[in-house]
């Protein structure tokens, strides 16, 4: 493992401290790329214009049109947190401008896969609907839009992944990765996209006369819909999405949100007050990520949508129980799978540069999660396979893939692809996270083809994990009030959290936890004593070691104090 310290633009942090910003909030700014304190302004005024967003305005007449003809408009959602916030805020967006017949339908997992397919297309042509609307998903659904086509329905794309070679043949098509479009943000999330879609529909009814300026409905009460789930899509967090992020916290800790966050928040055991980009990641997206896994997406969206308290917490109780059931799922999974990865580097004199693993065992609804806890542990771009569930497709294994800074996997699989005609059944995907159906009989064809390409590409500086810190941390800087307002900011996927360096006096260790699998620490930082936790590690540390860290606050009757989460050591 190497640590390395980013560079910090002098003359950028001290523009910014210039300006007002805090020391150490400068010098992090500034080392995340910010030059201006007008880049920090978060004010709704700042977003990007929705016109610059290629189809914008083809989809607000499609739908202006609709709602003025009193249509029956079907939204097709995605089954992650992102498809599930993008399908409410589209759902509660369009009943706020009128629309007054809006459903949606999830395609489950298992039976339908990915997408808006032909048997789908016919599903909500059978509903009755007239318009059929896609979120978080369709790019890619070149047969199931030319199904819903051929049965009289409209079709409105709303995607934010990246297309294949041909275009759907949609009435519409919003999506800023798609050719031609000027939309500076391309990491927008899904939930985003149909934001923008919201907005220029809003200005489409305002130009037609059916309200103005001082009575058109407002659209801010989405915003922690949005801001939710553009932080558990993991997408990079630029200035736009920084921008709907923050501007979803502040509406949250103020206690402005959809019942169905609050109950998620309460069923987390967090506090809506003190809302972070933290909780959004790692309590209440896996929460409805978690129905999506293991039972049926609706439950996530219903809990979404109420606007009835009691059953708000009912269904974020039904998810919370889903995701520990996910939890356990994904523990023996996760051991068995970390057992077959590490006998790849066991059984070759040179460590293989990816990893492909596939048990009978395996649930296809966890083998993303799977793959990403491989991939941290052993750095390699990683695919976790599991054997189909849907009937007739038995002997098909779907894979999940997740990779590290410096491979592209989508454009990995497409490489396959090409070298392997047949192998890969289906794939798409990004950078970092792809998915792949492949039949079990070329499982072993497709785990030496994706290793060939890994080797082609990667080099031993790509192989060797690094950590990007801020560099040392001053002591005066080490206060709890500090590291309250550190947690306070928009941190996440391309603006990283802060995370510290130096080389620390280790005064005691020893083994903490039920299992004994968290080392908790006594160091000595810069002459002052502090508490440290790293977990998850079970290795002693030296008497003296380089440490990358992040800041946290333990509170223990009554007394709160910084203590430092360890990321790693440079030995």
């Amino acid at each position: 493992m190497k640590i390395i310290a980013r560079d910090i633009p002098p003359r950028a942090a001290w523009a910014l401290e210039q300006a007002g910003v805090h020391p150490l909030l400068a010098r992090l700014y500034a080392a995340r790329g910010v030059c201006s304190q007008e880049e920090l302004d978060d004010a709704l005024a700042r977003l990007l214009p929705p016109h610059t967003l290629k189809g914008v305005q083809d989809a607000a007449r499609l739908l202006a049109d609709a709602i003025a003809a009193d249509r029956r408009i079907l939204i097709v959602a995605d089954y992650d947190c992102d498809g599930a916030t993008a399908c409410a805020v589209g759902v509660r967006g369009l009943r706020l401008l009128g629309a007054r017949q809006v459903d949606y339908l999830v395609p489950d997992r298992v039976v339908d896969g990915y997408g808006l397919t032909a048997p789908i297309a016919r599903r909500v042509a059978k509903r009755g609907a007239d318009l059929l609307v896609t979120v978080d998903n369709g790019i890619a659904s070149v047969d199931g839009v030319r199904e819903a086509k051929a049965l009289g329905l409209s079709v409105l794309v709303t995607d934010h992944h990246l297309p294949g070679p041909e275009l759907p043949g949609a009435d519409a098509i919003v999506n800023p990765n798609q050719p031609g479009c000027a939309f500076e943000s391309k990491a927008i999330a899904g939930v985003g996209v149909m934001f923008y879609v919201l907005m220029a529909l809003r200005g489409e009814l305002r130009e037609r006369g059916v309200f103005d300026r001082a009575s058109q409905p407002k659209l801010e009460p989405l915003l922690p819909l949005v801001a939710l789930g553009t932080v558990a899509d993991v997408v990079r967090l630029d200035a736009n999405n920084r921008r709907l992020v923050a501007q979803g916290l502040k509406r949250i800790r103020a206690g402005a949100m959809p019942e169905g966050i609050a109950a998620l928040f309460q069923a987390a055991g967090r506090k809506a007050a003190e809302a972070t980009t933290f909780d959004f990641g790692f309590a209440l997206g896996p929460r409805i990520n978690a129905a999506g896994r293991l039972a049926d997406m609706t439950l996530g969206i219903e809990c979404l949508l109420t606007d009835d308290p009691g059953r708000a917490l009912e269904l974020a109780k039904m998810l919370d129980g889903i995701n520990r059931e996910r939890r356990e799922i994904e523990g023996g999974m996760r051991e068995q799978a970390f057992a077959l990865a590490e006998n790849l580097f066991e059984d070759s004199e040179t460590p293989p540069p990816a990893v492909s693993v596939f048990d009978p065992d395996f649930h296809e609804g966890v083998v993303g999660i799977v793959a990403s806890r491989i991939k941290d542990r052993l750095h390699r771009p990683t695919f976790v396979f599991a054997a189909s569930s849907a009937p007739g497709k038995e002997h098909e294994l779907k894979g999940s893939g997740r990779s590290i800074p410096g491979f592209h996997l989508r454009d990995a699989l497409d490489l396959v692809a090409k070298r392997h005609p047949g192998v890969l059944l289906k794939f798409g995907g990004h950078a970092m996270a792809a998915g792949c159906t492949v039949a079990e009989e070329h499982f072993e064809t497709f785990e030496r083809a994706f290793a060939q390409v890994a080797q082609e590409w990667l080099d031993a500086a790509t192989l060797t994990r690094r950590i990007e810190t801020d560099g040392p941390l001053a002591p005066e800087y080490c206060r709890a009030d500090l590291v309250d307002t550190l947690h306070r900011e928009v941190w996440g996927q391309g603006f990283a959290p802060p995370t510290f360096s130096e080389e620390v006096e280790v005064l005691s260790q020893r083994l903490v936890g039920e299992a004994k699998n968290h080392l908790s620490l006594k160091l000595l930082h810069q002459g002052r004593p502090v508490d440290g936790i790293w977990f998850g590690h079970t290795d002693p540390l030296p008497a003296r070691a380089l440490l990358a860290f992040r800041l946290d606050v333990n509170e223990w009757r009554g007394e709160r104090k910084v203590q430092f989460l360890v990321e790693g050591v440079e030995l």
